[in-house]
């Protein structure tokens, strides 16, 4: 392609690693987004904000943790990423660190999410039919509570009473879908998107990445790059997409870029 590295060994490892963590760090935090949908609609009662918190801050640990172990395993001399006659930079080549380096940002995460979505299918099916073998009739319970306060404001001339609502509680029970079940179902669908995306843009550059060192195929660089930028997209869609299905992202992006 005649492009050469001219910024020398300890520059391309900064580089290289560099790169590799984010990607990592990347395809990881959708597998996160991923485990804490299912998690929500699986085992809302007990997955209260505080859990979701706790275990929310374990998985980012977990993933910048991972993804700092496997890009920082060529400083340790696990592979060679620069070499100095073609001037070239780029990840280890070592076939065993490409093994564990893809399966561990890519192919380990790719099962989970697959794992994960599968689980959320079969919930949303059970759901499903178990609500179509019911036939109960559309219950409408409507339950108000109300406590009437009443204080005399002394005037000069007659009393006036005030009467407060202090609170009111309304419920509609219908054989149709709660919000709840619509909400899951909006969150089901915005991790089916998001899984469908992450494969499409990951999978061709991983594919290459793995096949490439072990069988000492020779893929023309411009491949390797409509691959690696294919990749780099996901991050760009994934902000789409969570602003497409999540009322906060969508209220934050119109905060920044519409005058209030």
């Amino acid at each position: 392609s005649g492009r050469r590295w001219r910024l020398g060994r300890e520059l391309c490892l900064v580089w290289v690693c560099f790169d590799v963590l984010c990607c990592t760090a990347s395809i990881w935090n959708v597998t996160a987004i991923a485990l804490d949908r299912y998690w929500s609609i699986s085992r809302h009662l007990e997955y209260t904000l505080l859990t979701r918190r706790r275990i929310s801050n374990v998985m980012i640990a977990l993933t910048w943790a991972l993804s700092a172990a496997i890009s920082l395993a060529p400083l340790f001399g696990w592979g060679e990423t620069y070499s100095p006659e073609q001037e070239r930079c780029q990840v280890s080549q070592e076939p065993s660190y490409t093994i564990v380096s893809t399966g561990g940002a890519f192919y380990l995460p790719l099962c989970v999410v697959l794992f994960v979505y599968w689980k959320i299918y079969t919930a949303a099916n059970v759901v499903l039919s178990f609500k179509s073998n019911t036939s109960l009739k559309q219950i409408v319970l409507v339950r108000i509570h109300v406590c009437f306060c009443f204080k005399v404001k002394e005037a000069s001339r007659e009393p006036q009473m005030v009467f407060t609502a202090r609170h009111a509680a309304i419920t509609f029970q219908t054989d149709g879908e709660t919000w709840r079940e619509q909400k899951e179902k909006k969150a089901a669908l915005m991790v089916g998107i998001l899984i469908g995306v992450f494969v499409l843009c990951w999978i061709p550059f991983f594919i290459t990445e793995l096949i490439s060192p072990l069988c000492s195929c020779n893929i023309p660089p411009v491949w390797k790059s409509i691959f690696l930028w294919l990749g780099y997209s996901n991050s760009f869609f994934n902000p789409l997409i969570y602003t497409a299905f999540n009322k906060n992202y969508n209220n934050a992006f119109k905060n920044l870029f519409v005058k209030q």
